[in-house]
């Protein structure tokens, strides 16, 4: 291979110029023996041109390696299971929708679901042409362990053409499955993916995985670095960070509690909505195998065998309507929760209330690549524009969707006044509205979360992601809505976010 370079003035049109601006390497093919890779140095707007450097590499066959473009990805469809309720005593607390149903029956149920709505669509849709199926979880031990990623697509009877891979990024997880498969399908490395997510918290306490290997017997245990030490003697509860938000940005009980019954407001009021409600929500059917707060089975009186029965759940568990049927009474309960993480002598601020709900659930995407969604007639219901990730202060660590927006949005060429609905993940009511104060928009802005988030759905850590990713693109197709972004914080100061277009 002879290599040349050449210094030369390239004279520009408008289309060009602007494409010039947008990436400051491109590639020319203009002849089967030569291949030019131009670098733009300077940029003359007014007078349409620019100073580059033009390396010409001369074959001596005429092949080339030619990139692909990159292609669109847009989404045919999102679900997701209703919520089903946990808490922090787990299986010792009885009554949650999901108690005695594993999380690997809950991702087959979308799994399943996602596939056959899909093939109602469209008869020519093939299944096997799925390249990749990726899980978030963050809870990856017994039923959820092994790849639940892979192992979900056996269990539901899915082509075993497609691979699958499971996802932990902390509460990050459901939308990084998002974002990968999205990004995959915009290089050209498959023409449809699914994203999806679950999370048992019922079965699955934050920290499992640290925790058992500490309490096994004659288990040689984790062995950390020793700069471990260091790094964890910074952390503190995600409780506590939301504490010192409080703390940075002098928010007060009233704002945060306020946020958290408004969320109650909107997820209820989209429940009742049941048209659009059951176009995202699907129902989870399951044997149900009745155990006490202790997991013994408990008997039927009749037969002296373990009691059990189908059971089929319809709807989120978590939704407390009183909050519009009785907003007063509703108020008055929620200002009486007394503080979680800090006393109340000591300032605390944040309750159950103004927090993220405990537990169980999943949901699932289908991605495609616009020219296969067209090809097969799938009018897809949203677009993905961009995607990003940033890192923040790991002791403050529910920050970091703001500067992961940030870069969403600028990678989207959108501003904030360009959103038609903003979706950040509801963890605790403070870091949302410190989103609001930096990205400037108002706290009660009636594009924040218009179905409900996570305060009054839930937050099933893996999943959620995909959860809130499904609310998201239904609200914008079903309400012929433009733009809107997705963002989420997560343990250690991981941040996340996404922009989309509504398709309609």
């Amino acid at each position: 291979m002879k290599l040349n370079k050449i210094k030369s003035i390239y004279p520009l049109n408008k289309e060009l110029i602007n494409n010039i601006q947008r990436k400051s390497r491109f590639f020319i093919l203009n002849n089967p023996n030569f291949y030019f890779e131009i670098i733009c140095h300077k940029i003359d707007k007014k007078n349409y041109y620019c100073i580059i450097d033009c390396r010409i590499d001369l074959f001596k066959k005429k092949k080339l390696i030619k990139m692909a473009n990159l292609k669109e990805c847009v989404v045919v469809d999102a679900i997701r299971t209703p919520i089903g309720k946990s808490s922090r005593k787990q299986m010792k607390k009885l009554g949650g929708a999901y108690r005695e149903c594993s999380s690997q029956d809950l991702l087959v149920t979308v799994l399943q679901q996602i596939i056959e709505r899909t093939k109602a669509r469209c008869p020519d849709f093939d299944p096997k042409e799925i390249e990749d199926c990726h899980v978030g979880c963050l809870s990856q031990i017994g039923e959820q362990g092994g790849n639940i990623g892979r192992i979900a697509v056996l269990l539901a009877g899915l082509p075993e053409e497609i691979a699958g891979a499971t996802v932990d990024r902390y509460c990050n997880a459901g939308l990084q499955a998002i974002n990968t498969c999205t990004n995959a399908i915009r290089v050209g490395n498959g023409e449809m993916m699914i994203a999806a997510g679950v999370e048992s918290m019922t079965h699955y306490a934050m920290g499992v995985t640290f925790q058992i290997c500490n309490s096994v017997k004659n288990y040689p245990g984790p062995i950390f670095s020793p700069l471990m030490a260091n790094v964890m003697g910074e952390m503190v509860p995600q409780g506590e960070s939301a504490e010192m938000i409080c703390d940075r940005y002098g928010f007060t009980r009233e704002q945060m509690d306020k946020f958290g019954m408004w969320s109650h407001v909107k997820a209820t009021k989209a429940m009742r909505n049941e048209k659009e409600y059951f176009k995202r929500v699907v129902p989870v059917t399951y044997l149900k195998k009745f155990t006490d707060e202790n997991m013994k089975p408990i008997k039927d009186e009749a037969t002296g065998k373990q009691k059990q029965e189908e059971v089929t759940v319809k709807y989120d568990q978590t939704v407390r309507p009183v909050y519009v049927d009785k907003p007063e009474a509703a108020w008055e309960k929620l200002c009486q929760l007394k503080p979680v993480f800090r006393s109340e002598r000591k300032g605390g601020r944040v309750t159950a209330g103004n927090s993220s709900q405990i537990v169980d659930g999943a949901a699932a995407t289908l991605l495609m690549s616009e020219e296969k969604a067209k090809s097969l007639g799938l009018k897809p219901i949203a677009r993905v524009l961009s995607t990003a990730v940033a890192g923040g202060e790991p002791k403050i660590m529910l920050l970091a969707p703001i500067p992961a927006s940030v870069r969403a949005l600028k990678r989207a060429g959108l501003k904030i006044d360009d959103l038609a609905c903003i979706e950040p993940n509801e963890a605790f009511a403070s870091p949302c509205l410190a989103f609001s104060k930096d990205l400037k928009y108002d706290f009660d802005d009636p594009r924040i979360n218009p179905t409900g988030g996570a305060i009054s759905i839930g937050h099933p850590i893996g999943a959620s992601g995909v959860v809130y990713f499904t609310e998201m693109v239904h609200y914008l197709h079903n309400n012929k809505k433009k733009y809107g972004l997705q963002m989420m914080c997560g343990g250690g100061g991981v941040g996340i976010a996404s922009c989309v277009e509504g398709i309609f």
